[in-house]
Protein backbone atom coordinates (compact mmCIF):
# COMPACT_ATOMS: atom_id res chain seq x y z
CA UNK A 1 0.00 0.00 0.00
CA UNK A 2 1.45 3.35 -1.07
CA UNK A 3 1.08 6.13 1.51
CA UNK A 4 0.20 9.70 0.70
CA UNK A 5 2.75 12.52 0.65
CA UNK A 6 1.79 13.86 4.07
CA UNK A 7 1.74 10.43 5.72
CA UNK A 8 5.05 9.37 4.13
CA UNK A 9 6.79 12.56 5.25
CA UNK A 10 5.38 12.19 8.75
CA UNK A 11 6.50 8.55 9.05
CA UNK A 12 9.96 9.33 7.65
CA UNK A 13 10.45 12.24 10.05
CA UNK A 14 9.27 10.19 13.04
CA UNK A 15 11.60 7.31 12.11
CA UNK A 16 14.53 9.66 11.65
CA UNK A 17 13.97 11.20 15.08
CA UNK A 18 13.87 7.77 16.72
CA UNK A 19 17.28 7.11 15.10
CA UNK A 20 18.57 10.47 16.42
CA UNK A 21 17.44 9.52 19.93
CA UNK A 22 19.37 6.24 19.72
CA UNK A 23 22.45 8.01 18.33
CA UNK A 24 22.29 10.62 21.10
CA UNK A 25 22.13 7.89 23.75
CA UNK A 26 25.01 6.02 22.07
CA UNK A 27 27.22 9.13 22.04
CA UNK A 28 26.49 9.81 25.72
CA UNK A 29 27.13 6.19 26.80
CA UNK A 30 30.39 5.77 24.83
CA UNK A 31 31.71 9.16 25.97
CA UNK A 32 30.88 8.34 29.61
CA UNK A 33 32.59 4.94 29.18
CA UNK A 34 35.67 6.71 27.84
CA UNK A 35 35.81 9.14 30.76
CA UNK A 36 35.35 6.30 33.23
CA UNK A 37 38.31 4.40 31.82
CA UNK A 38 40.92 7.00 32.50
CA UNK A 39 40.58 9.52 29.72
CA UNK A 40 39.72 11.85 32.59
CA UNK A 41 38.63 15.44 32.04
CA UNK A 42 41.83 16.34 30.17
CA UNK A 43 40.27 15.48 26.81
CA UNK A 44 37.56 18.12 26.72
CA UNK A 45 36.31 16.76 23.38
CA UNK A 46 34.67 13.96 25.38
CA UNK A 47 32.66 16.56 27.30
CA UNK A 48 31.70 18.16 23.98
CA UNK A 49 30.46 14.80 22.67
CA UNK A 50 28.30 14.30 25.77
CA UNK A 51 26.80 17.78 25.25
CA UNK A 52 26.11 17.08 21.56
CA UNK A 53 24.53 13.72 22.43
CA UNK A 54 22.31 15.35 25.06
CA UNK A 55 21.10 18.12 22.74
CA UNK A 56 20.56 15.64 19.90
CA UNK A 57 18.43 13.50 22.20
CA UNK A 58 16.48 16.54 23.35
CA UNK A 59 15.82 17.96 19.88
CA UNK A 60 14.85 14.50 18.58
CA UNK A 61 12.10 14.35 21.21
CA UNK A 62 10.92 17.83 20.17
CA UNK A 63 10.97 16.78 16.50
CA UNK A 64 9.03 13.60 17.24
CA UNK A 65 6.30 15.50 19.10
CA UNK A 66 6.23 18.18 16.39
CA UNK A 67 5.91 15.56 13.64
CA UNK A 68 3.12 13.64 15.40
CA UNK A 69 1.05 16.79 16.01
CA UNK A 70 2.22 18.69 12.89
CA UNK A 71 3.09 21.57 15.23
CA UNK A 72 4.38 24.50 13.16
CA UNK A 73 6.33 26.30 15.89
CA UNK A 74 8.00 23.15 17.23
CA UNK A 75 8.99 22.08 13.72
CA UNK A 76 10.49 25.51 13.03
CA UNK A 77 12.65 25.46 16.16
CA UNK A 78 13.47 21.82 15.45
CA UNK A 79 14.90 22.75 12.03
CA UNK A 80 16.98 25.64 13.39
CA UNK A 81 18.39 23.80 16.42
CA UNK A 82 19.04 20.58 14.48
CA UNK A 83 21.13 22.52 11.97
CA UNK A 84 23.15 24.06 14.83
CA UNK A 85 23.60 20.59 16.37
CA UNK A 86 24.82 19.37 12.96
CA UNK A 87 27.53 22.06 12.87
CA UNK A 88 28.75 21.26 16.39
CA UNK A 89 28.55 17.50 15.87
CA UNK A 90 30.48 17.70 12.60
CA UNK A 91 33.24 19.78 14.23
CA UNK A 92 33.51 17.60 17.34
CA UNK A 93 33.53 14.38 15.28
CA UNK A 94 36.32 15.67 13.05
CA UNK A 95 38.30 16.66 16.16
CA UNK A 96 37.88 13.16 17.62
CA UNK A 97 39.14 11.51 14.43
CA UNK A 98 41.99 14.02 13.99
CA UNK A 99 43.46 13.58 17.49
CA UNK A 100 46.60 11.46 17.18
CA UNK A 101 48.44 9.43 19.82
CA UNK A 102 51.00 12.15 20.50
CA UNK A 103 48.29 14.69 21.30
CA UNK A 104 46.53 12.19 23.54
CA UNK A 105 49.80 11.49 25.41
CA UNK A 106 50.33 15.22 26.03
CA UNK A 107 46.77 15.68 27.31
CA UNK A 108 47.00 12.63 29.58
CA UNK A 109 50.41 13.77 30.83
CA UNK A 110 49.14 17.24 31.74
CA UNK A 111 46.13 15.75 33.50
CA UNK A 112 48.29 13.24 35.40
CA UNK A 113 50.54 16.07 36.59
CA UNK A 114 47.55 17.88 38.12
CA UNK A 115 46.39 14.83 40.09
CA UNK A 116 47.17 14.37 43.77
CA UNK A 117 49.08 11.30 44.93
CA UNK A 118 45.91 9.76 46.39
CA UNK A 119 44.01 10.27 43.12
CA UNK A 120 46.81 8.58 41.16
CA UNK A 121 46.89 5.62 43.55
CA UNK A 122 43.09 5.27 43.30
CA UNK A 123 43.22 5.35 39.49
CA UNK A 124 46.07 2.81 39.43
CA UNK A 125 43.98 0.42 41.52
CA UNK A 126 40.96 0.92 39.28
CA UNK A 127 42.86 0.31 36.03
CA UNK A 128 45.31 -2.23 37.56
CA UNK A 129 48.43 -0.42 36.38
CA UNK A 130 51.37 1.60 37.72
CA UNK A 131 52.62 5.02 36.66
CA UNK A 132 51.72 6.90 33.51
CA UNK A 133 54.56 6.47 30.98
CA UNK A 134 57.90 4.75 31.55
CA UNK A 135 60.14 6.86 29.29
CA UNK A 136 63.09 9.20 29.66
CA UNK A 137 60.95 12.34 29.87
CA UNK A 138 58.84 10.96 32.71
CA UNK A 139 61.34 8.65 34.43
CA UNK A 140 61.49 10.49 37.76
CA UNK A 141 57.70 10.78 38.02
CA UNK A 142 57.26 7.14 36.98
CA UNK A 143 59.69 5.84 39.63
CA UNK A 144 57.91 7.88 42.30
CA UNK A 145 54.51 6.52 41.20
CA UNK A 146 55.88 2.97 41.06
CA UNK A 147 57.12 3.26 44.65
CA UNK A 148 53.64 4.15 45.95
CA UNK A 149 51.69 1.94 43.53
CA UNK A 150 49.31 -0.46 45.25
CA UNK A 151 47.55 -1.98 42.22
CA UNK A 152 46.67 -5.72 42.28
CA UNK A 153 49.09 -6.44 39.43
CA UNK A 154 52.09 -5.57 41.65
CA UNK A 155 51.74 -8.87 43.53
CA UNK A 156 51.30 -11.01 40.41
CA UNK A 157 53.49 -9.80 37.56
CA UNK A 158 55.04 -6.64 36.08
CA UNK A 159 52.34 -4.03 35.66
CA UNK A 160 51.46 -2.23 32.49
CA UNK A 161 51.70 1.55 32.68
CA UNK A 162 48.43 3.42 33.09
CA UNK A 163 49.32 5.46 30.01
CA UNK A 164 49.17 2.35 27.83
CA UNK A 165 45.75 1.36 29.16
CA UNK A 166 44.43 4.92 28.96
CA UNK A 167 45.59 5.32 25.36
CA UNK A 168 44.01 2.03 24.37
CA UNK A 169 40.61 3.04 25.76
CA UNK A 170 40.85 6.66 24.61
CA UNK A 171 41.71 5.62 21.04
CA UNK A 172 38.76 3.20 20.95
CA UNK A 173 36.37 5.79 22.37
CA UNK A 174 37.54 8.57 20.03
CA UNK A 175 37.28 6.36 16.94
CA UNK A 176 33.75 5.21 17.84
CA UNK A 177 32.58 8.71 18.74
CA UNK A 178 34.20 10.31 15.69
CA UNK A 179 32.94 7.69 13.23
CA UNK A 180 29.37 7.49 14.55
CA UNK A 181 29.11 11.25 15.01
CA UNK A 182 30.45 12.07 11.55
CA UNK A 183 28.25 9.52 9.76
CA UNK A 184 25.01 10.56 11.45
CA UNK A 185 25.78 14.28 11.27
CA UNK A 186 25.06 14.18 7.52
CA UNK A 187 21.66 12.56 8.15
CA UNK A 188 20.75 15.65 10.19
CA UNK A 189 20.73 17.69 6.97
CA UNK A 190 18.15 15.21 5.71
CA UNK A 191 16.20 15.77 8.94
CA UNK A 192 16.18 19.55 8.38
CA UNK A 193 14.99 19.09 4.78
CA UNK A 194 12.28 16.60 5.75
CA UNK A 195 11.02 18.88 8.54
CA UNK A 196 10.90 21.84 6.17
CA UNK A 197 9.00 19.79 3.56
CA UNK A 198 6.62 18.30 6.11
CA UNK A 199 5.97 21.67 7.75
CA UNK A 200 4.79 23.14 4.44
CA UNK A 201 2.45 20.26 3.68
CA UNK A 202 -1.25 20.54 4.39
CA UNK A 203 -2.60 18.24 7.09
CA UNK A 204 -5.55 16.37 5.53
CA UNK A 205 -7.13 16.09 8.98
CA UNK A 206 -7.06 19.84 9.57
CA UNK A 207 -9.66 22.47 8.69
CA UNK A 208 -9.22 23.31 4.98
CA UNK A 209 -9.19 27.03 5.82
CA UNK A 210 -6.62 26.64 8.63
CA UNK A 211 -3.30 28.44 8.34
CA UNK A 212 -0.37 26.21 7.42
Amino acid sequence: MVCGGFTCSKNALCSLNVVYMLVGLLLIVVAAWGKGFGIVSSIHIIGGVIAVGFFLLLIAIVGLIGAVHHHQVMLFFYMVILFIVFLFQFGVSCSCLAMNQGQQEKLLGSSWGLMSKDTRISLEKKLDCCGLFNNTQNQAVFMSDLHFCDAPCVKKSPCLTCGEKMLQHSSEALKILGGVGLFFSFTEILGVWLAMRFRNQKDPRANPSAFL
